[in-house]
């Protein structure tokens, strides 16, 4: 019954291409410092303030970064009261007092929000961080490779994601070092129908899908006899499609997230409702690792050039998954099929950027990349083609790895003759 003054939660791991991994790092872990690269030394103190999900911060003090435990979702009003506490707690047992302050860029982060207000009250320099550019930042930082890196190919695949053109980026090809980045490639943007609401709710990530693909009646049309034709026909058709028409709660996103949402769903998995986030995408994952030994094939896929650069584009996948629901396909060797394809789809376009651009080494980042079948398929088919893959352990894939990113970029910055 006695109190916990600082919470901390359990760390969680799992073993993926022959390595731990956190999934969430807390207890047993965190305050560990982590020793960065000798050249960020110079670099004045740095506060990192994370992301909004999966939140956790960082100070940077003598080439030492401190990642804090897991704190957990921001929205949730005990959770950010707790985040409020443990800064100020970690302030005070380390003796750091900030001259940066690091955010993401995403305008409505009550992190950001929160690191933004402390910044301006308190004379502070504030450091903006682009969500993707964090993710691929901070896998470098990891791994030891100093503030004056050339450029890498980083590849950050997450749900969402603030763009630097305000648009919603999840599904990114970034050409990176530690202070600025160029996005070289992403996925074709599809409507998040009813914003926020699509992430609840898998279904909505089809629709969205075969309205833009294929246009709603040519779909009904060629696929009458479909069970998922019946189940999304059954929806308020009509209102959905004016909200695709004219953009009203459904903002393009190229978001990784989101795909497997839409396959998940079409194929019968977590179609309805999502209880909890990530869920379409692990009973994906779990469906294909039953069959994953079969030779399945893989759903294939297409590069097209569009102006601001190469975009891999689904529509061939969407003709093949529906061909299979045609014909009774099992549901597990679809899974497999999409992974096999989305693996070859990520790996072919980063070949394809690294021959074009000469870069040797390919960084991996975001919440997508916890997905084993992914990252271990990539990896391989990555290395065989003679490129070096860096991925995420010591800190979360996901947004829990973050603020080290932010840090790292924000620092860089600082640093002269860079």
């Amino acid at each position: 019954d006695r109190d916990i003054p600082p919470r901390l939660d359990d760390s969680v791991l799992r073993v993926m291409d022959g390595r731990s991994r956190f999934l969430r790092r807390a207890r047993g872990f965190a305050p560990a410092p982590l020793r960065l690269p000798a050249g960020f030394r110079p670099s004045p103190p740095v506060l990192a303030m994370g992301g909004e999900l999966k939140n956790s911060f960082c100070l940077l003090t003598h080439g030492q970064a401190t990642v804090s435990q897991h704190i957990g979702d921001l929205e949730d009003a005990a959770t950010h009261r707790d985040y409020r506490r443990n800064l100020d707690l970690y302030r005070r047992l380390f003796e750091f007092t900030p001259a940066v302050v690091a955010v993401d860029s995403h305008p409505n982060y009550l992190s950001s929000q929160w690191g933004r207000e402390w910044a301006h009250a308190e004379g502070l320099v504030l450091a903006e961080v682009q969500h993707h550019h964090a993710h691929i930042a901070g896998c470098m930082a990891e791994h030891g490779l100093p503030p004056d890196t050339g450029p890498v190919l980083g590849i950050a695949l997450d749900g969402l994601g603030y763009g630097e053109d305000g648009s919603l980026w999840g599904a990114e090809f970034l050409r990176a070092d530690y202070r600025q980045f160029q996005r070289l490639a992403h996925f074709r943007p599809v409507a998040m129908l009813g914003g926020t609401q699509a992430i609840r709710e898998p279904w909505r990530n089809s629709f969205a899908y075969l309205a833009s693909l294929f246009g709603w009646n040519r779909f009904v049309d060629a696929y009458p006899g479909l069970e998922l034709t019946r189940f999304l026909g059954a929806k308020p058709v009509a209102a959905l499609l004016a909200m695709l028409d004219k953009g009203i709660n459904s903002p393009q996103a190229s978001s990784a997230g989101r795909l497997f949402d839409a396959v998940a769903a079409a194929i019968g998995v977590c179609r309805a409702t999502a209880t909890h986030e990530g869920q379409a995408a692990m009973e994906l994952e779990a469906l294909a690792e039953a069959s994953w030994e079969l030779e399945a094939g893989a759903y294939p896929f297409e590069i097209l050039e569009a102006g601001n650069g190469p975009v891999l584009h689904w529509r061939p996948l969407w003709v093949a998954l529906l061909d299979d629901l045609c014909a009774d396909t099992a549901p597990s060797v679809m899974a497999v099929r999409f992974h096999r394809g989305l693996i070859a789809g990520v790996s072919d376009m980063a070949e394809r950027l690294c021959r074009r651009d000469a870069l040797d080494t390919v960084v991996l980042g975001g919440g997508v990349f916890q997905n084993r079948l992914l990252l271990e398929g990539m990896c391989r088919r990555l290395r065989s083609r003679e490129l070096q893959v860096l991925s995420p352990e010591q800190l979360p894939a996901n947004d829990g790895g973050l603020a080290l990113g932010q840090t790292v970029v924000a620092a860089a910055r600082t640093l002269p003759g860079l």
